[in-house]
């Protein structure tokens, strides 16, 4: 018979599993709310209800928590983004799920708004990774325009590169809206739709309407 037993080590490394995951909330919520900028690492802290030096056994700086904060994002988006092309078979739909899933997380869309602007800055510890980031969706857009292109289907006079362009300001662009308009009297945008009628203007219509 064996006997199982759960080690001391064990539950002391699920502990600091589940105490990583809470400063990455933290941060990203902070992150969103007043910037990289302004938040230290003591405030990250606080919010979680541990000590600075315990939150630097984690992340020993804060540039090491943005660029965890930033991985996070990537890899949850990623793999659903993946998953949408999947079922969907079509690149510009799974954009546009992915805006309607951006509605639901308000807190995502700001830090995500807020830290691309703070990083245009070349002195950013973010700057390199948002530079990297534009130039790989915008590799992976202008492909999906170019296999449009080559169906047939990508509007006359508009070449792949700048039907690229557009889609990922407009996805940008219609987040900056949304956020702006928390608290408009009409609501906010609609981003799954906008960024659907915006891919649809850059199509040739094939029904002949």
């Amino acid at each position: 018979m064996t006997v199982q037993s759960t080690s001391p080590r064990a539950g002391g490394y699920a502990r600091g599993r589940a105490t990583r995951e809470e400063i990455l909330d933290a941060a990203m919520r902070l992150f969103g709310d007043v910037g990289y900028h302004t938040t230290s690492l003591r405030d990250v802290a606080a919010r979680v209800g541990i000590s600075h030096p315990g939150l630097l056994h984690h992340f020993p700086t804060k540039a090491a928590l943005l660029e965890a904060v930033l991985q996070r994002r990537d890899e949850v988006d990623g793999t659903a983004f993946d998953d949408d092309v999947a079922t969907s078979g079509d690149f510009l739909e799974a954009l546009a799920r992915l805006a309607d899933r951006n509605a639901a997380r308000p807190g995502i869309v700001e830090l995500y708004a807020t830290l691309s602007a703070e990083a245009t800055s070349p002195e950013h510890p973010a700057h390199d990774y948002f530079r990297a980031r534009y130039v790989r969706v915008l590799a992976q857009t202008t492909a999906a325009f170019e296999a449009l292109q080559s169906e047939g289907r990508l509007r006359p006079g508009l070449d792949a590169a700048t039907a690229a362009r557009l889609s990922v300001a407009g996805m940008d662009g219609l987040q900056v809206q949304w956020l702006m308009a928390a608290d408009a009297p009409d609501g906010r945008v609609d981003m799954a739709a906008a960024i659907r009628a915006l891919h649809a203007s850059l199509l040739t219509d094939l029904t002949g309407v």
